[in-house]
């Protein structure tokens, strides 16, 4: 009995009871020193294996070869651009174009109307190209392209770029040996030897698993380039054609008699061995004789550069090709090449003449 009192009282005291218990927790657990031997270390967190490697493509790395195949690029595109640039200012002001010839003119080529898409110039939308391929070239070398682009598709503009121009230099250079039988443009073969260049460089960058990938595409441009000319070849009627032309030799009849200044500016060019190159189709040479008049012109060392005719295959006249004659007509005088129609006041200047010791009578 004893024993059972003592039991009960001791767990009356031992054991809490259940309405106690919040109060008691809310005693702390630990002494207020358990806190002060306490360390919190701050955690860093540091990138892992992972994330460096996927900012790694971002940062990709060309090669040596990669950066002189976009130096090339860039520089070829730079002189296309500068070639076009020139043609499209000539075509624009209507100006006459000088370059070498052999049985035509760059001029003449250069105001057909194969010289216009769809009434854009032909000369300002190939420097529009030519400035895109030097523009991605010297970017993709420098890895610095705009617009969020990447490598990858740096390489793809560019190659569809250089395929477009290589169409084009194709079709164009197919056009030259038909519609122009005869002639030769000096700036044409250089613009297509740029553009077949550039394509080559371009693809060469690419591995052939690469290529077997890209070659629908690049066929598919290439027709649509084609496809384009043609449309608008189609569209717009065709007045100029050297291949239809076929003009036998005729002489030109001088109707205008010479005054005594043409006469003595005659004399002086014959004495400096001065020379006129021209041709019997030239309007302008014909308009350079008639202000000298019927007599001045038997005195003036001219120059004809198709005797034979013109037609389909005609060559220039060797002594015209020596003296690389480039329009119509040109004057050579002490050494000076001269192009175009000149008045007597620009002759006299060349040859040296002075107007102010001329005696009328």
């Amino acid at each position: 009995m004893v024993v059972a009192l003592s039991m009960a009282s001791f767990v009356r005291i031992s054991t809490p009871s259940l309405f106690s218990l919040p109060r008691r927790l809310s005693t702390p657990l630990f002494p207020p020193t358990h806190f002060k031997r306490m360390v919190i270390y701050p955690l860093k967190c540091l990138p892992g294996p992972t994330q460096s490697g996927e900012e790694e493509p971002q940062m990709s790395t060309l090669s040596h070869s990669d950066i002189l195949t976009y130096r090339l690029c860039a520089g070829l595109g730079a002189i296309g651009f500068l070639e076009t640039g020139y043609l499209s200012y000539l075509k624009i002001t209507n100006s006459d174009v000088l370059c070498p010839i052999s049985g035509g003119s760059c001029s003449d080529i250069l105001n057909s109307d194969y010289a216009l898409v769809f009434g854009i110039p032909l000369p300002l939308i190939g420097m529009v190209t030519y400035g895109l391929v030097a523009f991605l070239g010297l970017n993709l070398s420098a890895k610095d392209l705009p617009f969020g682009l990447d490598e990858s598709n740096g390489r793809a503009i560019l190659l569809g770029a250089t395929t477009s121009i290589a169409a084009a230099s194709g079709y164009f250079l197919y056009l030259l040996s038909t519609k122009f039988a005869g002639a030769s443009c000096a700036y044409c073969l250089l613009s297509a030897a740029l553009s077949f260049t550039l394509f080559f460089t371009t693809l060469k960058n690419y591995g052939l698993q690469e290529i077997r990938n890209v070659v629908g595409l690049q066929l598919c441009i290439a027709g649509l380039v084609v496809t384009a000319l043609n449309t608008s070849y189609n569209n717009s009627p065709i007045s100029f054609s050297l291949a239809d032309i076929n003009l036998p030799y005729y002489g030109t009849e001088i109707t205008t008699q010479s005054s005594p200044l043409a006469l003595s500016l005659a004399k002086h060019l014959h004495a400096v061995g001065a020379k006129m190159y021209g041709a019997f189709w030239c309007s302008h040479c014909l308009e350079q004789k008639q202000m000298f008049g019927r007599e001045a012109t038997e005195i003036l060392d001219y120059v004809e550069c198709f005797p034979g005719g013109f037609r389909k295959g005609t060559k220039i006249a060797i002594e015209c090709a020596f003296a690389g004659i480039e329009g119509f007509p040109t004057w050579v005088i002490n050494g000076q090449v001269i192009s175009g129609e000149k008045d007597f006041s620009e002759l006299a200047s060349a040859s040296g003449f002075v107007l102010e010791n001329l005696n009328p009578s």
